[in-house]
Parts: C-alpha cells; structure tokens; sequence
C-alpha cells in the first residue's frame, strides 16, 4: 500500500487521530502558551454559569444527593481530581462532600466492558447507583466519546442533575450535550488546551462549593 493509498487514521474515543488538529511538527512551543493564555481568558465567559451550576450542586449535596464522574484518559483524571477536591477538600477545612470517580474500579469497567460493550461502561454505573438528587458529571474532550454520551443518557433517564465539560463551543458542545442539563464547552479544538481549560474550571467549580460547604460546616 502506496502513502496515497492508506486508510486514514482512526480517532479514539475522543475524536482525536495521529495527525489531526492536535499535531503540529513544527511549530515553536511558545505557540502553545499563546493558545493557552487565549483559551483560559476565554473561560472568563463561563464563569457565570459556573455560579449557576454550583448553587444547584451546593443545594443538591444539602439534600444528600452525590456526584458521579467519570470520563476516559485524561478526561478520567479530571474526573477523578474533582471527585477529590469534594471528598477531601479544596482550601478550606469543612464536611467531606459525597462523590464518586466512575472509572476507577477495574472490576467493575472491565466486567461491563466485557459482558456488554465499552460504550455501557459508565452508563451501566450510572443506571445502577444514580438517583433523582445525584448530579451525573462527564469530562469529554469532543463531546463525542459513546460511553460519555451514554452516561450523561443514563443519568437524565435517572432522573439526575447531567453535567458536562467538554471542548468543541462552535458545534455546541457534541452529541453529549444533548443529555446535559448543564454544558460548559471550552472555545478550543486542540485536546491539550481543552483540558487545561477544564482543570480551571473544575478548580472554580469547587471553589464556589467550597466555600458553602465550610460557611454550612460552622
């Protein structure tokens, strides 16, 4: 097979292929600086509706309810870092928060993916453990992710809060956005900056529940 002839590469989960808009071979480093600074000033936009998003987290925590992440690779690690910022705390001393990172059990993602299909890995968690005062939180990149999507399905289905962060603002967020109740995208295409955006924005998001949860704990 001639170069002409290759089949072109096939995006993972998050859309993303070997040479797509997140390779660039030859531009300089600072570049990237200069689309980070760009990216995080944008969120300044969102900020808003961070405000938002925490009273209804903050009000649902009150009433017992618990939060649910999850995501794939690296979208899996934010998921896990604002699960800790809630059971642990963000700056301040206060009550521990109920939440829980979906993909952290390899028992339990291996058994769905196994038995039923990657794609029902978190949605099957979700359907088993969500409730109507839970709060269903996905991390994806793209927006496109089929497990994400069917999380965050999952999740409205259960009658729970639905929260997604994800990149990709010019196509409103992905099919994921379908099934949020609450959409933060990030205006950037390229992965890395998206989740560089998203790392602030889950650092604001527990900042504002931060802080009621230590005005409530005395």
């Amino acid at each position: 097979m001639t170069v002409d002839d290759q089949a072109p590469p096939v995006p993972d989960a998050d859309g993303r292929t070997p040479s797509g808009p997140d390779t660039d071979d030859h531009a300089p480093l600072g570049v990237y600086v200069d689309e980070h600074l760009a990216v995080i000033e944008s969120v300044r936009e969102l900020v808003p509706r961070i405000g938002i998003l925490g009273d209804e987290v903050c009000a649902r925590l009150a009433r017992g309810g618990i939060l649910y992440a999850f995501g794939n690779g690296g979208s899996a690690a934010d998921a896990q870092h604002l699960v800790g910022e809630l059971i642990g705390r963000y700056c301040r001393e206060r009550q521990p928060l109920a939440a829980v990172a979906l993909a952290t059990d390899p028992t339990v993602s291996t058994c769905i993916g196994n038995d039923y299909s990657f794609d029902e890995v978190f949605a099957r968690q979700v359907t088993a453990l969500a409730r109507p005062d839970d709060m269903v939180v996905a991390f994806t990149t793209s927006g496109r992710s089929a497990n994400v999507v069917a999380g965050l399905r999952a999740g409205r289905d259960a009658g729970a809060l639905t929260v997604l962060f994800t990149g990709r603002r010019d196509t409103g967020g992905g099919p994921a956005a379908a099934h949020a109740d609450h959409v933060l995208a990030v205006a950037a295409e390229r992965t890395a900056r998206v989740q560089e955006a998203h790392v602030l924005l889950l650092h604001l998001l527990s900042e504002h529940i931060d802080r009621w949860a230590a005005a409530v704990s005395g």
